[in-house]
Order: C-alpha cells, then structure tokens, then sequence
C-alpha cells in the first residue's frame, strides 16, 4: 500500500514540477532571446542613421573608425554596403567574404527590405546572428547595413539559466519525494499500528492493543472492532490455557494411583502375566509423556519437544499391538508391516498420539472381519507410518477435506465421532515438520499417511 499511495502522489507531483520547470525554462530563453534581439534592433538602427550621413558625405573616416571601436568593445562586426553592394566601409575588415546567407540578406537589404526579427538563440546554435538593414536618402535607397553579432553571451546566459533550474528542479522533486513518503507514511500509521498489534498477537503477544483516539475516523471503528476481537481471543485462550492446566493436572493423581495399582497387582501374578502387564507400563508411561505435554502447552503456549532416533518399524509395531484388543472388540485384525528398520529423529510422543487418532479413525470406520495395516517405509529423505483399512473409503473430493476440523462423511451415518481426530493428527505433525496425507486405496478402504522428515541433516 506504501508503494502505492507513493506513486498515487508522487507523479501528479512530478508532473507538475515538470511542467512548471519547463514553463519557466522556456519563459527564461524568450526573455533572454528578447533582450538580444532588442539590442541587435538597436545597434542596426544606429548604424543605419551613421551610414547615412557617411554614404551623403562620401567619407568613410568617421564610421571606419565608429565601426572599428564598436567591435573592439562589443565584439560585433558592422559592415556597410554601396548600392552596388562592394563593401563601403567595414573598419578593418573590408576583406572579409560573406557567407551565402549573408549575402542574401545584404540583397534583400538592398532591394528596400528591413530585417526580419532575428532568429531564435538556443544553446544549440552556433553560428553568428546576422541582420541586414537597408539605408534610405529620401526614401531611395543608398546602401545597407550589416551586423554580425556573436551568440555566445545569451547562449551562456541560456545554459546558466537551464542550469539554475535544473539543480532548483532536482531540489524540489527531493524535497517533493520526501515529503511524498511523510505523507505516506502519516496516512499509514493507523494501519501500520493494526499490522503490528496483529504480528505480535500472532508471536504470543496476547495482550497487544493499539489506541482508539488515533487515525482518521474511518479506522477508528476498525481499531475498536479488532480491539474486541483481540480481548474476545486472549478470553478464550486463557480459558483454553486454564482447563488444559487444571485436567492434565487433575489426570496426574488418578494416573499415578492406577501405575502403583499395577506395580501392586503384578507381584501376585505369574510369569506368565508379564507380557502384558509390560504393555500396561508402557502405556501408563505414555500417558504420561503425553500429559507433560499438555502441562508444558498449557503453562507456555507450547510444547517441549523431546527430539530422538526413533526406529518407526518398531512404534508401529508396537501401537498396532496397542490397539489389538480395542479392534478386536469391533471383530477387526491389526497387522504390522514386516519392513526392516527405519530410523526418524523426531519426537516419539507426538508421532504415537497424531499415530493413534489415525488408528482410532481406520478401527472406528473398518468393517467386521476386516485388516487394518500399519507399516512403516522410507522414501528417499521422507519417513511414512501408513495406515491402511478396509472400511468405505472417501471420494477424492472427500479425502481432501477429511483432515478439516469437524469434518465428517455423509455415510459416516451412526458411528459415534467428532471429525476432529485427523485434524489433530495433522497439528501434531506440523508441529514436528511433518504431514498428514489422505487418499482412496486400490480394492476400497483408506490409505493414511504420517509423512515425517528423517531427521539426520538435523
């Protein structure tokens, strides 16, 4: 927007410094050019009335010497011509050839016409201005007059003046530019505030606020209403900040009793109960891991990762066997990928929860008797954890809204659910750099993917 208020007001200004340097450059030439011609006009006219009495009285001795003098002083050649039109007197320079030009001047001259008003004198121009002027004795004419005079001094006087004018013109678009971008600037400040307040709020900044008494009216009620808005988020995120507190807190004492009521129970069981008591720790283990999570989101507005090679192979393994017993319930079969290892480093916490709602979505939506796979696999730099189920399957216009917060299929019908388990399995894993991908399987069902980076430029 700076860009373009700037140039909004930036040519319109440039335009008219332009015209207006322009006028007053051409205002300046004429006026010089004037000032020249008046006094070419003049000299002519002097010279014409001395030729006169000169040509009457036959003697060149006193115009010789006049016109000798002259250009001594001024510089400017004076030549007088006899109605033949041989040069009569020329102080000196009697032997002097006349150009083309000159000499069709000195004919007109002759022939009874004035001189036309001399040309005009731009820096350009390098020749002399000549004028030729015919002498009259009671109206007849006796002779002419010439004078040559040297442009230089107006045309010296025409570049300082094009040359005041531009260093004028050139302080006046710096000055215009300047004061264009101070313009532009106080507009912007209103909107500049907002975009600030905004950025921090997006770092964290929760209690950013920009003043209502500044800027134009028009923004006055847009500061007001992201005011509100930004009060009504910071409400809502401690609300959210305070019940993650207070249950991953309330969970720990509950959670903490049922490990101990295991750690009871497994001294009275035989060897034989060990596996799974084993898998029980495990899972308690876990559900702490994933509790200190929620207190270190809930405290600081985000989690401490606890970055680790992590073989995939096995945390699929190991979730499939997790969940065997859930699936077993709905007569559905875990099964897992029997590829060999494939190490990640990434945060095994985060990857077991975004792998377990995906679990939880293929168990809940798979068929009686059908196999839910979970395998992992690497694909170049890329890790994937894949689950694979054989429920109804999603269109691929479905599939790529399956991961939007809420959303459900149409022929989800009955099954109990929220639409929020891919969701949240696609924040965890951008959390981590990585990704939640969705497609239809070959033969019917659902592919989901856990697309991880491998961590080993890391």
């Amino acid at each position: 927007m700076l860009r373009r208020l700037v140039v909004v007001f930036l040519v319109p200004l440039l335009a008219v410094l332009l015209l207006l340097g322009s006028a007053t450059a051409w205002s300046a030439t004429r006026s010089i050019q004037q000032a020249f011609s008046a006094e070419q006009l003049g000299d002519l006219g002097y010279f014409a009335a001395s030729a006169r009495q000169a040509l009457r009285s036959g003697s060149t001795t006193v115009i010789d010497a006049e016109v000798q003098r002259f250009h001594e002083v001024y510089g400017t050649e004076v030549m007088v011509f006899d109605l033949a039109g041989g040069i009569w007197a020329a102080g000196g320079a009697a032997d002097r050839v006349l150009a083309d030009d000159e000499a069709a001047r000195v004919r007109l001259a002759l022939s009874g016409r004035r001189a036309d008003a001399p040309e005009p004198v731009f820096p350009w121009m390098l020749a002399e201005s000549s004028l030729a002027e015919p002498v009259f004795d009671d109206g007849d004419v006796i002779g002419a007059v010439m004078v040559s005079a040297d442009v230089d001094a107006p045309r010296t006087q025409i570049l300082q003046q094009i040359l005041l004018l531009s260093i004028v013109s050139i302080l006046a678009v710096g000055l215009g530019v300047l004061l264009v971008f101070q313009m532009a600037r106080w507009v912007l400040s209103p909107v500049r505030r907002l975009d600030e307040a905004m950025v921090a709020i997006e770092r964290g900044a929760m209690d950013a606020r920009v003043s209502e008494d500044t800027g134009p009216p028009e923004l006055r009620r847009m500061t007001r209403v992201f005011n509100g808005m930004a009060d009504e988020i910071e409400r809502v995120m401690t609300r959210q900040q305070e019940f993650a507190l207070n249950a991953s807190h309330e969970l720990r004492n509950p959670l903490n009793a049922l490990l101990l009521r295991v750690e009871h129970l497994s001294t009275g069981l035989g060897k034989e109960w060990q596996g799974d008591i084993e898998e029980t720790r495990e899972e308690g283990r876990r559900m702490v891991r994933i509790l200190e999570t929620l207190l270190g989101l809930a405290r600081g507005g985000r989690a401490d990762t606890a970055v680790s090679a992590v073989d995939l192979s096995v945390l699929a393994a190991r979730r499939a066997d997790a969940w065997r017993d859930v699936a077993a319930q709905r007569g559905v079969r875990m099964q897992a990928g029997a590829e060999a290892s494939v190490m990640s480093v990434t945060d095994r916490t985060i990857v077991e929860s975004a792998l377990d709602a995906v679990i939880d979505n293929a168990v809940k939506f798979s068929p009686a008797d059908s196999v839910v796979v979970v395998e992992a696999s690497r694909e170049g730099d890329l890790c994937r954890l894949t689950v694979r189920d054989h429920g109804p399957g999603l269109t691929i216009a479905e599939a790529a809204s399956a991961a939007d917060r809420f959303w459900r299929s149409e022929d989800s019908g009955e099954t109990p659910g929220t639409g929020l388990g891919l969701a949240i399995a696609t924040d965890l894993l951008e959390s981590i750099g990585g990704a939640l991908a969705v497609s239809s399987a070959d033969g019917g069902g659902l592919v989901v993917a856990l697309v991880l980076p491998d961590g080993a430029d890391g």
